[in-house]
């Protein structure tokens, strides 16, 4: 679906693009990660054909990308971070507008209009100029606005910024929804819990090139950060300790005011700890598990948090 090789863009003398390279499947939603000043809006905008470089290649669909292709410009569906709607409009008509740019029958227009209202749940609200309309409907609308002409491609960045609980849970399931109905899904948030529940692959970028790409689960296979035990363990003799700290999966494993805190590759290792508490005659109280998550992943490969 998508192909980009070696993209090289600069800004003067700030690189920005470091013959970055990315594949996008076709019908994954595929997470873009990155800090803030990664390259994840210019290489976004490169892909689209807004912005020249100077170095690389974009394809789409299999074809060259130019600012030209504007057979394949219709078949994508852009919802920036920024929301982009007329406020002299009301909602049917701004999502009308969007949608004539790339389909010029009237009455296919209107119908693709409703369709994408219903889709986001705003039907009710059609009438509505968007000033009127609170924070979560108005990222509902611009969403909807993107993807009226039910595009094959779609980009979005940051779609649920500065909004309610309620509206985040339904772009999330519309986003997964597109994805169901054929659509392929290049998104970017600064919310981890979103990419891991919405994305198929995850990039994370840093300083305009690819730092890692894999599966959630190939990523946290990736960092040293591990699976975090905790286990109330009564009076732990410092050599059963020692044995612990030797077991093959575990990493670390520190003893303190009767908590035994370990990080291991794996949670099977459980199982041997609680073996060699057993045969010391050790019964352990309360225990907690805690995978590694992306936030571990993107913190340990960029040293940064996510909004630096």
């Amino acid at each position: 679906m998508i192909e980009v090789k070696n993209l090289v863009k600069r800004y003067g003398d700030l690189l920005a693009l470091d013959h970055f390279n990315l594949s996008v499947r076709d019908g994954e939603i595929f997470g873009l990660l990155g800090p803030n000043g990664s390259g994840k809006s210019t290489a976004i905008h490169c892909m689209l054909g807004l912005l020249r470089y100077e170095q690389g290649e974009v394809r789409l669909f299999g074809e060259p990308m130019t600012p030209t292709s504007y057979e394949i410009k219709r078949r994508i569906g852009v919802v920036m971070q920024n929301v982009a709607v007329f406020e002299e409009l009301n909602v049917q008509e701004n999502i009308e507008y969007f949608c004539s740019l790339y389909v010029k029958d009237r009455q296919r227009c209107k119908q693709l209009a409703q369709e994408a209202m219903e889709f986001v749940g705003i039907q009710d609200f059609y009438k509505m100029r968007p000033k009127k309309l609170s924070g979560g409907l108005l990222r509902r609308l611009n969403i909807a606005c993107g993807i009226a002409h039910k595009p094959s491609l779609i980009f979005m960045d940051e779609p649920t910024v500065a909004v309610d609980p309620q509206s985040r849970n339904n772009i999330l399931e519309g986003i997964q929804r597109l994805c169901h109905d054929g659509a392929t899904v290049v998104y970017t948030t600064h919310y981890m819990e979103e990419a891991e529940q919405l994305c198929s692959r995850i990039m994370i970028m840093d300083k305009g090139r690819e730092i890692a790409t894999g599966t959630k689960e190939e990523l946290k296979g990736m960092i040293r950060a591990g699976e975090k035990i905790k286990m109330e363990v009564y009076a732990l003799p410092a050599p059963l300790l020692e044995q612990i700290r030797q077991l093959p999966e575990m990493k670390s494993a520190e003893y303190q005011e009767g908590e035994l805190r370990m990080e291991s590759s794996s949670a099977h290792v459980l199982v041997s700890v609680l073996d060699l508490l057993r045969q010391a005659g050790l019964v352990p109280g309360r225990i907690f598990s805690e995978p590694p998550t992306l936030n571990d992943v993107f913190l340990e490969m960029t040293g940064k948090q996510l909004r630096d």
